[in-house]
């Protein structure tokens, strides 16, 4: 009894981390709110003490929350639960759309700023679609398509993020790796901002079988992966919208 006592004092003080007193209290708060994301990025941006508190704990409580099952798989294997790139970037790619800009390999009318989500799926069923034969037994991740106009009608392209399981351990790293491929120029993970590897320059993507995923040719489809296995890419020419796959659903609407 005594030791239970001692705890529930312990769970009461302030932290010495954060300055908060009784840091479970916000995390209850939150947890009354459904962990709404609009509310959890204003309430880490009021200071050092609560920016510090949302990275230590916030952000991986809204992921687990939000997303259970894909979080259970992501971290499947870690004995510490930690997510590479942080929970901070992981929660921005669940909720946030990150936009697009022409690249040397998918030409664009003009670029398309980024922007929080109302709604989001993803499925690691889809994300095998993503990957070559060699990298079939990596597990990703791949959202649906998020539609932008970028141009007149035909210009329309969507736009898609992902993140692998383990990218350190992970076959597509590998091989990047042992290709020695150099990362692309003036292009950064919008999600932590690490470099990026374009998967066309590597060519590690499986055309037809992602342009059937996203319902585009397959000439007209582009993505990069990040050193902490984020995935952002952009398809064009659209002539299918009818997406299928084990799909998480996130639904983000305030």
């Amino acid at each position: 009894m005594m030791r239970e006592s001692e705890n529930q004092i312990t769970r009461l003080t302030e932290s010495a981390d954060s300055g908060i007193f009784n840091e479970r209290v916000l995390v209850l708060v939150f947890e009354s709110m459904k962990w709404d994301i609009h509310t959890l990025c204003k309430t880490a941006s009021v200071n050092c003490k609560l920016h510090a508190l949302a990275k230590r704990i916030l952000w991986r409580e809204l992921c687990l929350y939000r997303a259970p099952r894909m979080m259970s798989t992501l971290t499947e294997g870690s004995s510490n639960k930690r997510i590479i790139g942080g929970w901070q970037a992981l929660a921005k790619l669940l909720f946030f759309c990150g936009g697009c800009e022409p690249t040397r390999y998918f030409k664009l009318a003009r670029s398309s700023p980024g922007h929080f989500v109302k709604s989001s799926r993803f499925s690691k069923t889809s994300g095998r679609s993503f990957l070559t034969k060699k990298c079939r037994g990596d597990v990703l991740y791949v959202s649906d398509p998020c539609e932008h106009q970028t141009g007149d009608k035909n210009d329309d392209v969507g736009i898609y993020r992902g993140v692998f399981r383990s990218f350190m351990k992970s076959r597509t790293r590998e091989i990047l790796i042992s290709k020695r491929v150099d990362f692309e120029v003036g292009v950064r993970c919008p999600y932590c901002g690490a470099r990026v590897w374009s998967m066309t320059a590597a060519r590690l993507i499986p055309r037809k079988t992602a342009a059937r995923r996203l319902g585009s040719s397959d000439d007209a489809l582009e993505y990069f992966v990040c050193l902490n296995g984020h995935m952002h890419g952009t398809r064009g020419r659209l002539w299918d919208n009818r997406l299928v796959g084990d799909w998480v659903g996130l639904n983000v609407a305030r």
